[in-house]
């Protein structure tokens, strides 16, 4: 949320995230508000190098451009400074000066020539090579040029490169000269005159400009090298380009107001594959360990701050190992010994809850698109009144029909969600299996809580969740508004309370704070619904087969507006590039011209050859990628580089099994007779560069199980202190087995046998000291192979 924004007094905004310059996500838009509240979350693969990452906030205007107030921007390298908490940032002032983003390649050499009198002067030679990720200047790529200087005390050289046209990754090759040492002979006083002892305050300046043609050029960065560094060496660094040092300097930063984030970023460095196999043989046999809480999952979420950090990975990983079950069964028989009433099983927030909640994310997107998306889509695109509480009713509305109307949607949800057992996952099912079994073991006198184990996930954590926040899973493409949203909010708690009354005989109408909810349950007929409910958590918690039709419903993965070329109609212009709906099921590969609209074009997913990036070169656009099929290849720009990257993720995996992919593949476009590539003239030439490496073939749940152990390890690491006071916590318990009479340093771990919890911590230790050699080897290998820039100017690393 933001507050107290500018200008002072009731208007619209909403938030962008950038990476660098280039939009990624968008809020939806708060109306009439000068402390908006967002409430939106974005999770995404940031899929190339970035210097910043910022948020703008907008003053939404309907006949003119929307208004930029103020933004908060972040360094990489700060980034981890906020990750995991809340923090309020001061919003800052937006000025062209400030904008960059990008990097430039240079060649710096100083030459010694000697003259026709024997005398020596020096000679600076700058190359500049090319830019790369240079920002869109008004949505089309932008025309660079470059300006370098030589500048010291008493000069200021300038020399100019040749103007680029349309594109954010110009190749220069330009070569530029300047005197820095004067011959001992020259004796004209100028102010070109640099002695020998200046050069220490000489200085390259490189900066970047678009040219406007008619209007005012803008900058787009710049990068400052002391001529001191390169002495008599060559020098050769990719820069990332700055700000003017004057940029984004104002003395109004209070005024704007201020944003409110919860960021958490994570980078990691994944090593091949055989570097893993310890850790993650320790991880994948943690289920068999006896007590659970000695295994190395346990211990992770132990150890870690904040047990979601543990969770993501964890069952990430034990999924894409077909391990999670048996771990989820075991934490859970844990948990239940803790309960002591039935009526609170499952309600907290342990290590049980939160892997059943993470598991039910991954698994069951489809299931709730199938189940809910066309009900949410009718509430949100024809939202009838629903308020029944009498101090937020409008003036005018009645509170009968929007009673009603409530009912009518609560129903349609209801009677959806009950319907649904058929389409819901295995794993899932095989999940509540257990939990159904272990809630029945430990409360064998309660013939309900076999019923609640399982309704406290799947209508409290699951369907309510996704009804009050469509956006989160994927239901919405955006936030929906504030009647709406509350439309939404009562029927989630609804769904609750049916989902409740399943298991257990009484009324929970007492539950409710809220007298007119009361009231609107006085017109359910409670055996009806509880008989429903019933119905369908047992077909939920059998482990018989489910899906028989499952099988021939496609899956829907992914879908979105991008913009697409036309396949062969016209060669030349902006006209053959065209807005369309993009749809990907497990079957085929569609678009539209809106959204719920015939497909005017599908591709079965049988047929796709390949799917790759395009080299902007072809149609001097960003952020394209192709399909390739039977017919022409179908070109397609995305709106953003992430999601050009998730698309082209989606397409791989679903089309990684066919079994006619080829090996290579052409880069560039057919255009003119020739591929732009290669100079071949024959359009069915073999392509001239090998297609891009498989990537994961499980359509539905997108785990990489080198990077989760990754992220696992690097968890341990950063706990490693946290993982030696369990150690000797451990030491303690086994010296001393007397009762414990206060409070200790090891009171919050759970510590059931310490031999079987020692045991396992050495081996994590071990296992970490090895891979913590392993990444040092890799980091000098990689920096030994690397050339850097400046301290203010570091290259910019790749890690493959």
């Amino acid at each position: 949320d933001a507050k107290h924004l500018v200008p002072n007094k009731m208007r619209d905004f909403f938030c962008t995230i950038n990476l660098d310059q280039e939009e990624v996500f968008r809020t939806q838009v708060v109306e009439k508000s000068l402390s908006p509240y967002f409430g939106e979350e974005f999770y995404f693969e940031i899929p190339r190098t970035f210097q910043w990452l910022s948020f703008y906030i907008y003053d939404k205007s309907v006949l003119q451009k929307d208004l930029r107030i103020g933004k908060v921007s972040i360094k990489k390298e700060d980034l981890c400074n906020y990750t995991g908490k809340e923090n309020w940032f001061m919003l800052q002032p937006i000025d062209s000066n400030s904008e960059v983003q990008g990097k430039v390649h240079l060649e710096l050499k100083l030459n010694e020539l000697i003259t026709d009198n024997g005398s020596v002067c020096q000679q600076l030679v700058v190359h500049i090579k090319e830019c790369h990720g240079l920002p869109l200047i008004n949505g089309q790529n932008c025309d660079p040029y470059a300006t370098v200087s030589l500048v010291g005390p008493s000069r200021n050289d300038q020399k100019k490169t040749k103007v680029k046209k349309k594109t954010s990754n110009p190749q220069f090759n330009e070569t530029f000269y300047f005197e820095v040492t004067r011959s001992s002979s020259y004796t004209k006083k100028s102010q070109f005159q640099v002695e020998e002892e200046d050069i220490e305050k000489l200085e390259v300046r490189v900066d970047l400009w678009n040219n406007g043609n008619l209007v005012q050029d803008i900058f787009l960065g710049e990068i400052k090298v002391p001529v001191k560094v390169l002495r008599n060496d060559s020098f050769q660094a990719w820069y990332l380009l700055q700000p003017r040092e004057n940029g984004n300097k104002s003395s109004k930063t209070d005024d704007l107001g201020s944003l409110r984030l919860n960021i958490c970023y994570t980078e990691d460095c994944v090593l091949p594959s055989e570097y893993y196999t310890s850790l993650r043989n320790l991880l994948l046999k943690s289920s068999d360990v006896q007590p659970i809480s000695a295994s190395a999952a346990y211990i992770l979420s132990e150890v870690c701050r904040d047990k979601y950090d543990a969770v993501l990975p964890l069952v990430r990983l034990l999924l894409h190992h077909h391990k999670l079950v048996p771990f989820v069964a075991a934490v859970a028989e844990l948990d239940l010994k803790d309960t002591q009433e039935a009526n609170t099983i499952f309600r907290g927030n342990s290590l049980a809850t939160r892997c059943v909640d993470e598991m039910m994310k991954i698994v069951g997107k489809h299931y709730l698109k199938v189940t809910l998306k066309p009900v949410i889509d009718e509430i949100c695109e024809s939202p009838k009144p629903c308020e029944i509480d009498p101090i937020k009713l409008k003036e005018g509305d009645n509170v009968e029909i929007n009673m009603e109307n409530l009912r009518y949607y609560v129903d349609k949800v209801f009677r959806e969600i009950v319907r649904s057992s058929i389409s819901c996952p295995t794993l899932m099912c095989d999940v509540f299996y257990s939990l159904r079994h272990l809630a029945a073991k430990r409360f064998p006198n309660d013939p309900h809580v076999q019923y609640s184990a399982v309704s406290s996930f799947v209508f409290l954590r699951f369907f309510a969740v996704a009804v009050v926040s469509p956006h989160t899973f994927h239901l919405r493409p955006h936030h929906p508004d504030a009647q709406t949203s509350r439309t939404l909010t009562l029927i989630s708690k609804a769904i609750q309370t049916l989902g409740s009354w399943g298991s257990l005989t009484k009324s929970k109408l007492s539950s409710f704070k809220e007298t007119f909810m009361c009231e609107f349950f006085k017109t359910f007929q409670e055996e009806k619904f509880t008989e429903s409910v019933k119905k369908f958590l047992d077909d939920v918690s059998s482990t018989e087969s489910k899906e028989p039709s499952g099988v021939s419903e496609p899956v829907h993965l992914k879908e979105g507006e991008m913009y697409k070329r036309a396949q062969g109609r016209t060669r030349i212009g902006k006209k053959n590039f065209k807005k369309r709906w993009f749809c990907l099921t497990s079957r085929e590969f569609t678009y539209h011209k809106q959204q719920d609209k015939e497909p005017i074009f599908t591709i079965p997913i049988k047929n796709i050859l390949a799917v790759e990036k395009l080299d902007e070169s072809s149609f001097n656009k960003k952020n394209m990628f192709q399909v390739l099929h039977g017919e022409k290849p179908l070109y397609i720009q995305a709106n953003n580089c992430v999601e050009a990257s998730e698309w082209i993720e989606a397409l791989c995996r679903v089309t990684r099994c066919n079994q006619k992919r080829l090996s290579f593949y052409h880069p560039s476009a057919f255009l003119n007779g020739s591929w732009l590539c290669c100079k071949a003239t024959a359009e069915s030439t073999e392509g001239c560069a090998r297609c891009t490496a498989d990537v994961p073939a499980d359509t539905q749940i997108e785990i990489d199980g080198d990077r989760e152990t990754e992220r696992i390890y690097s968890l341990f690491t950063i706990n490693r202190s946290k993982l030696q006071k369990l150690e000797e916590a451990c030491g303690s318990i086994a010296v001393y087995q007397g009762p414990r009479k206060e409070p200790d340093d090891y009171s919050n771990f759970t510590i059931e046998d310490s031999v079987a919890t020692f045991h396992t911590l050495q081996q994590i230790i071990d296992i970490l000291e090895k891979l913590s050699e392993s990444h040092e080897k890799y980091q000098k290998k990689r920096s030994s192979s690397a050339k850097y820039g400046s301290e203010e100017n570091p290259i910019v690393g790749k890690v493959s």
